[in-house]
Formats: C-alpha cells, structure tokens, sequence
C-alpha cells in the first residue's frame, strides 16, 4: 500500500487498517517461530505499511491542529523544494 492509497482513505479507514496490519504481524511472528513462514520479506513490508499508515494519521492530526482545511492538508503533504549545499553554490560561482 502507498502512501497515495492511504490519503484517500479516510481517519477512521486508516485506524482499521493498522488493526488489521498488527493482526497479520501477530501471525507472522508466530508462523516464523514455528517454522511455518515461508515469505520473511512479508514481515518487513508490513512494518512498513504501518509506518505509513501512522504517519499520515500524524500528519492528519497535526493539520487540523493547525487549522489546515482537508484541501490545504494536500499542499502541506508536498515536499519542499530541495536544497542546494553551499558547496554547489560555491562551485555555479566559479564557473
């Protein structure tokens, strides 16, 4: 699950689906000790589609802690420009 799939469920979506997610970690963990788990990298994705899931629940409720309306919590999910390191700078001086 990307991140993309995630913004377009809603908060209460979002807390279900790391309910679910626990719960299959919880039977991974115990197929692994086991000896039954055939799939190891199953287990990593899911840790991360938890990270996911949990940030963007974060970002959710430091949006409307701010006073962010649900169209201006898309504009403030964009990155930022990059930044260039002062030895770039230096080095477009010298050119």
């Amino acid at each position: 699950m990307n991140a993309a799939e995630i913004r377009g469920l809603n908060t209460e979506e979002i807390k279900n689906k790391i309910d679910e997610t626990h719960k299959a970690l919880f039977n991974l963990r115990f197929q692994a000790a086991s000896g039954q788990l055939e799939d190891f990298n199953r287990v990593t994705v899911l840790r991360r589609d938890v990270a996911r899931l949990k940030t963007i629940l974060r970002e959710r409720e430091l949006a409307a802690r701010a006073g962010l309306g649900e169209t201006d919590q898309a504009q403030a999910a964009e990155p930022a420009p990059r930044r260039r390191s002062l030895r770039s700078v230096l080095q477009r001086g010298k050119k």
